[in-house]
């Protein structure tokens, strides 16, 4: 299939930010489904790109979890290390018959004084070991108050707590057709207002004779509602003034079509605006299908339940 031409009256977006040379190496997605920007930095050294706050903040749980153990872990075998190079002598109350003993329960004193829960058994008596474990104690009082900063960085962290469906649809809508995708909060107390939401469209069109990368601003039948307490399914009306009209699926992949979706609300539990991005790629986008409803009534019928493992189920239209 052939590139297609773009049109004067699609509402072109020049400023989301991304490349509209169609030459230049531009691999994959331009935004992974998580929201992050699928992008690696090079030509300036690690320590000057890397924001060890920020990026602790950003960690998956059981990866940020996972730094805090080994920072432990390997703080302390540190000073083990050098405790056992001071030797049996600067301390006291050690029982240790062989050196493995003798490097355990250093370690254990060890932890007792990073942690500054107080000594046990074993206590330094020199004036080397006296010293190290003041600055032992110090560097354990930091770490616990970085350590305390973080957690609570991310329990407070605004959230919008969204989940989007995996696929786009091409759908019936009105006699026609459109393009559709849904979201639900997940979390039962998050409930966003005043949501607002903007559909952007990266393609590769011929300008002229040569094929670029546009960006277009997709008209959504609904770009806002006062308050989302359960889902909400986006449409794309595709009609005449639509950069996907008389497109098919071949014209799809042949244009490198992604959709760019930026999310805004206000959440009440946060008091606070959130935010949350997320994109769908030609692969993504599936034709003739359409989304099975979400909602179902309680057996006493005094109540609304919405189904989130339908999020992402849909039949083929007939």
């Amino acid at each position: 299939m052939s590139i297609k031409k773009s049109k004067n009256f699609w509402k072109q977006n020049n400023d989301t930010g991304f490349s509209t040379n169609a030459t230049e190496s531009l691999a994959g997605r331009f935004i992974n489904k998580d929201g992050s920007y699928n992008l690696v930095k090079e030509g300036m050294p690690f320590w000057k790109r890397i924001s060890l706050f920020h990026d602790m903040l950003h960690l998956k749980r059981w990866k940020f979890i996972t730094v805090i153990l080994l920072f432990f872990v390997l703080i302390n075998l540190a000073f083990t290390c050098v405790y056992y190079i001071i030797g049996v002598t600067g301390f006291q109350g050690i029982k240790a018959n062989n050196n493995w003993q003798l490097f355990k329960e250093l370690y254990y004193f060890s932890t007792e004084t990073f942690t500054t829960v107080g000594y046990g058994r074993v206590n330094p008596v020199s004036d080397l070991a006296n010293i190290l474990s003041g600055i032992e104690s110090l560097a354990g009082l930091s770490s616990l108050a970085i350590a305390t900063g973080l957690i609570y960085g991310r329990f407070s962290m605004p959230r919008s707590y969204l989940i989007f469906s995996e696929h786009a649809l091409i759908s019936p809508f009105k006699d026609a057709t459109a393009l559709m995708f849904r979201f639900a909060a997940f979390k039962d107390m998050h409930a966003l207002t005043d949501l607002e939401i903007r559909v952007n469209v990266g393609m590769k069109v011929l300008d002229g004779e040569a094929a670029s990368y546009k960006y277009f601003a997709l008209d959504l039948e609904r770009n806002k509602v006062e308050s989302m307490p359960m889902s909400w399914t986006v449409v794309h009306p595709i009609n005449e003034s639509s950069p996907f009209y008389g497109f098919t699926e071949d014209d799809m992949k042949t244009a490198d079509v992604e959709l760019y979706v930026m999310l805004r609300g206000f959440d009440d539990v946060f008091s606070n605006y959130v935010q949350q991005r997320t994109s769908y790629t030609y692969n993504e986008i599936l034709f003739n299908r359409k989304f099975v409803p979400m909602y179902r009534e309680s057996e006493t019928g005094t109540t609304t339940i919405l189904e989130l493992h339908k999020l992402n189920i849909h039949n083929s239209v007939n």
